[in-house]
Formats: structure tokens, sequence, C-alpha cells
């Protein structure tokens, strides 16, 4: 898929666990697992915004584009 998740990086840099994002944010941990691993088919608006004000990022830095 030419959309990389990168979520696994900002979780890292901002030394936060998937646990305690997914309860910052509002959603499952088994869905945030979905979109960490770039299974998901789509993301909400309202779900980018929240885990880029809880991460303190751009969705830039969440969403990558690589050509196949």
């Amino acid at each position: 898929m030419p959309i990389v998740v990168n979520l696994d990086v900002m979780l890292a840099k901002r030394k936060m666990k998937s646990k305690d994002l997914a309860e910052a944010i509002g959603i499952t941990t088994a869905n945030l697992s979905i979109l960490k691993s770039g299974k998901a088919k789509a993301i909400r608006f309202s779900t980018l915004e929240a885990i880029c004000k809880a991460l303190d990022c751009q969705p830039n830095d969440l969403l990558e584009y690589v050509e196949d």
C-alpha cells in the first residue's frame, strides 16, 4: 500500500504506549493496532486530529506516501 503509517515512530519519539494513546483519544487498543499496522482502510479526520493533539505532531508526521 502506498500510504505508510508512522504512528509507532511517533509513539516511540513521545515515549508513549499504544494503550495510553488509545485511552487519551477514546478508541480501542484493537482499532489503534489496526491503524498502526497499516491495515486500516480509512481514518476519520476527528481521530487523526485527536492523535495529532495527543502526540503534539502534524498529520504528515504520521502518514507518508510511498510510490510502489
